[in-house]
């Protein structure tokens, strides 16, 4: 990622930057003081109604069926020669035809793109990824492994691992930030950017800290700076909060929304369920910090930003705002009755969309 100039500011302008610098992280300590108090408070209420439910934490042993679904694909692993970690990803579709990524968010793994490795197979190499530290890929155990820099590289390392030097990048929620930072910097392996329900990542420190409301939305931000607490949050009553997160009327799929099954839940059980799973993605987020405030970057490919308005996590408000950023062609979809788990809520919707993108950018190429 770019870095400031190197002139030397005036004596003022670096009072500023060292007070502005100085509220920021007082504000993440202060914020991240209270969400552990917040997920404390919480822990001590489930062991007084429950006390032997609390601390239950099954390990799922066999992985359900539909993980092995063969119309999903094939199961394969690449080791990357510079940081030697071995990652796991699904691929559909041809070899030799154009490559689409896909990057997952939290929590989640390659699964979630389902729908659109059944769907995008016809045309294109498709190859979901378990992003580091997820899944079946490599989870180094020092959370400085987990540094945007390194989760950017991983991304141009794995293209070429694959034999690809271009593809069509698409990115939910974590894997949405990883997918625009690629994009700034390593434009030329980016023929077109799928985003779903993550804004550009200056559009997101610059609202956050704008706007409290999504300051309070994005509380797990700053709650997983702790260490070893929020894992073990993660597995009281048998990984409660990881259900809720796709199954409850807040913050899960809504009622018209093509709800997970219950082995699309198991599924999530099985992975995150395994020792020190939760560890490396949850490492992701104890680095953001440590790069923010980002650069203002320009994005200099076609663009398209699909968002869930009932997004419990995101304002929609960002949405708008990331138009800003992308000097070439720009779509933004809102869907008013979708969640924060677009491609798993609305699939049909979802990829009727990308299509229609794909598709309309070929014939502007024509043009």
């Amino acid at each position: 990622m770019a870095r400031p100039g190197s002139a030397c500011p005036p004596p003022g302008r670096r009072v500023m930057v060292a007070a502005r610098t100085l509220l920021f992280w007082a504000l993440v300590y202060s914020y991240c003081g209270v969400c552990v108090c917040i997920a404390g408070l919480r822990l001590l209420w489930s062991i007084g109604r429950r006390p032997g439910e609390t601390f239950r934490w099954v390990v799922r042993e066999n992985p359900p069926a539909c993980l092995n679904d063969p119309s999903l694909g094939t199961h394969c692993y690449v080791r990357i020669k510079d940081s030697g970690l071995r990652f796991h990803y699904v691929a559909a579709g041809e070899r030799g035809k154009p490559l689409m990524l896909l990057l997952h968010g939290f929590p989640e793994f390659w699964y979630s793109w389902r729908h659109q490795l059944r769907e995008f197979k016809s045309e294109y190499r498709v190859v979901a990824l378990d992003l580091r530290g997820y899944g079946e890929t490599d989870a180094p155990s020092h959370k400085d492994n987990y540094k945007l820099d390194c989760l950017i590289t991983d991304i141009k390392d794995i293209l070429e691992s694959l034999g690809y030097n271009k593809c069509v990048l698409i990115g939910h929620d974590w894997g949405g930030m990883i997918a625009w930072l690629v994009a700034i910097c390593y434009p030329e392996m980016v023929t077109k950017l799928i985003v779903v329900n993550f804004p550009h990542p200056s559009v997101f420190t610059e609202y956050i800290l704008r706007h409290p409301s999504q300051l309070i939305k994005s509380g797990y931000y700053f709650f997983f700076q702790m260490p070893w607490f929020p894992e073990f949050m993660f597995t009281v009553n048998d990984f409660k909060v990881l259900r809720s997160l796709f199954t409850s009327q807040a913050t899960g799929i809504g009622r018209k929304g093509c709800r997970l099954t219950a082995e699309d839940i198991e599924a999530y059980l099985y992975i995150f369920s395994q020792p020190g799973a939760l560890t490396g993605p949850i490492n992701h987020y104890r680095n953001i910090f440590s790069c923010l405030p980002l650069q203002h970057h320009e994005v200099i490919m076609p663009t398209l930003l699909l968002w869930g308005e009932r997004d419990a996590f995101m304002e929609v408000e960002m949405a708008e705002i990331t138009r800003i950023y992308v000097k070439n062609h720009f779509r933004l979809t809102i869907l008013s009755e979708a969640s924060h788990w677009l491609q798993q809520d609305q699939p049909d919707i979802v990829n009727k969309l990308i299509w229609t993108f794909l598709k309309e950018e070929m014939t502007r190429k024509r043009e």
